[in-house]
């Protein structure tokens, strides 16, 4: 990773096996990740291949997603389906939320 980053937002996520991982670097005095939006920070790993992790935001937290110690090269490959279907339920749950919101405030008082 560059210098004076603390990690990837992740933008995309492909639906395909060989799809697109498209990310944009996070600064390191970067604002507070968007709601139901992943971070990735990964590093060499100690012996062979990358430590990557994962953070997903909640509404008031940032939150350990997942971690692949010593990933090898085509890690991006590897952590592609958790995080398709991270997003798709993040995706999920704030339409369900809106949704609710909406409802309520319809609802007669």
């Amino acid at each position: 990773m560059p210098t004076g980053v603390r990690g990837a937002l992740v933008q995309r996520v492909s639906a395909w096996a060989d799809g697109p991982l498209d990310v944009t670097w996070l600064a390191l005095d970067a604002a507070r990740l968007p709601l139901g939006r992943i971070r990735l920070h990964w590093e060499p790993a100690s012996l062979t291949g990358w430590d990557v992790t994962a953070h997903l935001s909640l509404a008031t937290t940032e939150v350990h997603l997942a971690s692949w110690p010593a990933a090898p090269d085509d890690w991006p490959r590897l952590v592609r389906p958790t995080l398709h279907e991270v997003t798709g339920l993040s995706a999920a749950l704030a339409l369900a939320t809106a949704a609710l919101d909406l409802s309520n405030s319809l609802a007669p008082a």
